[in-house]
């Protein structure tokens, strides 16, 4: 409900009657015998919308909006005219005004355009909340590493942003995110948005594998009404109120081939067709997709479409999983348990150095969701200033460093990264430092691969 309201109406007992019904209702409501008097009252009682007769002595009411606009463009005028015509109200428009009514006053129908405009104000507010949260949110800022994978990808989501900001035609390349569940795809993908020259627009997810699909297309692509048994109404789908912004796809190896289909052709022709719909619509989206999946290897079993692939890989962004990520474990740790700590009103809790060991031999099958989560619950548990190995709790299934058995030791350890080493090694002779052949031979991916072979400092034999 909007708080104020001001009425500027020259018959005394209209105003008198609309202030006491208003006022009834819960408005906050003052009133105006003119033009000239409403503006001056503006500036101390600051009302959200202005009810302004249109035959006022002095300054008309007409001429009057663009006065009240100047002055507070939030402001709502709702004209009030007991002659009313169809060029008084383009006027009223043109100049302005919310909405045109006209004498006699109908109350009930003058409430129910106030509750309108408050909950239209409401949901603005709220929109402008969350617009502002997430962009608090996501950012460049929020993709915490300093290892060599997390300092590549940082350049690689700068250089993406760049393009976006320089492309011409305002269509940007699609952007592939791929890396394991809780790595952080979505927080790359905000990244970009949040960064880039979209950040005003919406951004709007959705993750393919928790949609059925047969529900999928009519979420991405909207249906018209009775293209199937309960379209009772049109339905936007979610490409449409993603309209100059960015639509995510989550876990996109899960979409159903038919609906990769009409995404192949959003992607080419940027374009749609609503489901039970007889004509194409233009859309300008950007489409981010993201998936922890291997999907050169669904394309092999036929599961996702060659050319689509291609398409959304116009931009290849891999994350690293967060065991291969070193000492960023411990910055992601202690960057967790402060964030948390402030929460839970627990300030300056710290990491004791044998919780510092267990961080960093914990195996994270998780990632960053798991060390998060991990974090929040040593906040909750741990008692006194210090967080020991003890308050730290993760699934039996996924225990510390599950590669080595209870005694096995710092050499065991050693020795195990040199075994991988040497079969990393092997592949890339075997494959004469062919680095696909070489991934394939081991059953990894390509990225993987060269984030081992960073890892270990080895050097690409030449191809002979």
């Amino acid at each position: 409900m909007s708080r104020a309201v001001l009425v500027v109406e020259d018959e005394a007992a209209l105003a008198k009657n609309i202030v006491g019904f208003l006022s009834g209702c819960g408005y906050d409501v003052r009133s105006a015998g003119s033009a000239e008097d409403a503006l001056g009252k503006l500036e101390s009682y600051k009302p959200d919308v202005v009810l302004l007769d249109f035959n006022l002595p002095g300054l008309n009411g007409l001429k009057a909006i663009g006065l009240i606009l100047d002055h507070d463009p939030r402001i709502r005028v709702v004209m009030i005219t007991g002659h009313a015509s169809v060029e008084l109200a383009v006027d009223a428009m043109k100049a302005g005004a919310y909405d045109f009514i006209t004498k006699p006053v109908s109350l009930s129908k003058l409430r129910l355009l106030l509750d309108k405009m408050g909950a239209e104000e409401r949901q603005r507010e709220a929109l402008a909340y969350y617009k502002s949260r997430d962009a608090r949110t996501s950012g460049l800022d929020k993709l915490i590493g300093n290892c060599d994978a997390m300092q590549y990808l940082q350049s690689a989501v700068r250089k993406v942003i760049a393009g976006d900001e320089a492309v011409r035609d305002g269509n940007p390349a699609a952007v592939l995110i791929t890396g394991e569940t809780g790595t952080g795809k979505e927080l790359v993908a905000r990244a970009l948005h949040f960064e880039g020259p979209r950040r005003d627009e919406p951004f709007v997810e959705i993750n393919c594998a928790a949609i059925p699909a047969q529900l999928l297309e009519s979420e991405l692509f909207g249906h018209e009404r009775g293209a199937f048994t309960d379209a009772k109404t049109r339905k936007l789908g979610l490409v449409e109120t993603a309209e100059r912004g960015t639509l995510f796809l989550d876990e996109i190896g899960d979409m159903d081939l038919a609906i990769q289909v009409k995404l192949l052709r959003l992607l080419e022709d940027r374009s749609i067709r609503r489901l039970g719909g007889l004509r194409d619509q233009a859309v300008n989206v950007r489409i981010v997709a993201a998936t922890h999946r291997q999907l050169e290897t669904l394309v092999k079993e036929g599961r996702f479409r060659a050319d689509l692939l291609f398409r959304i890989r116009m931009v290849h962004l891999t994350i690293p999983p967060l065991r291969d990520r070193g000492e960023d474990i411990l910055l992601l740790a202690e960057h967790f348990l402060a964030l948390h700590a402030q929460r839970y009103g627990r300030d300056g809790l710290k990491l004791s150095p044998g919780a510092r060991r267990a961080v960093m031999q914990h195996r994270w099958p998780g990632n960053v969701r798991e060390l998060r989560n991990v974090m929040e619950q040593a906040v909750l548990m741990s008692s006194g200033a210090v967080v020991e190995s003890t308050d730290l709790d993760w699934l039996p299934a996924s225990s510390v460093a599950p590669q080595q058995s209870p005694g096995q030791s710092d050499a065991e350890t050693m020795n195990l990264e040199k075994i991988e080493r040497d079969a990393l090694l092997r592949a890339l002779e075997s494959s004469r430092g062919n680095v696909t052949q070489a991934a394939r031979l081991l059953g990894i991916s390509r990225d993987t691969l060269r984030y081992r072979i960073e890892k270990y400092g080895l050097s690409i034999p030449e191809s002979r």
